[in-house]
């Protein structure tokens, strides 16, 4: 098996608000969009991200009312302050204050307007 490309994709209330988030604070680019579709891209996150509507009848009957819950989009940046204070000054609530961990890691939280986490992530410590 040769994997050409990776994407996570994501059941929420409203795609295009999710989407609009990831391209206003996180400089994704809308790569396509359709009624209860947006899909992302940014080069360098070696991912796509993909927002489908709950109750989409193309998605698996177990699948359709299920609520992108219990995970978290989790970027590496290099300046995780900088991050952290631009975030801040475009007005994005920090639900999750900067945090360091025994092993190194250090991150802090946001919410998607669909109550998505994203997480920005450093091991610079």
């Amino acid at each position: 098996m040769q994997i050409s490309a990776s994407a996570v994709s994501l059941t929420v209330a409203d795609p295009a608000a999710s989407a609009a988030f990831l391209v206003e604070h996180f400089g994704f680019t809308q790569a396509m969009a359709a009624d209860g579709f947006a899909s992302l891209t940014r080069e360098d996150a070696g991912m796509s991200v993909v927002f489908l509507r709950t109750g989409l009848e193309t998605l698996p009957a177990d699948q359709r009312d299920e609520h992108a819950a219990g995970l978290i989009l989790a970027f590496v940046v290099d300046d995780l302050e900088g991050e952290l204070a631009r975030l801040e000054r475009e007005g994005v609530a920090i639900t999750m204050p900067l945090t360091v961990e025994p092993w190194g890691e250090r991150a802090f939280q946001v919410r998607d307007p669909n109550r998505v986490i994203v997480q920005l992530v450093d091991w610079n410590g």
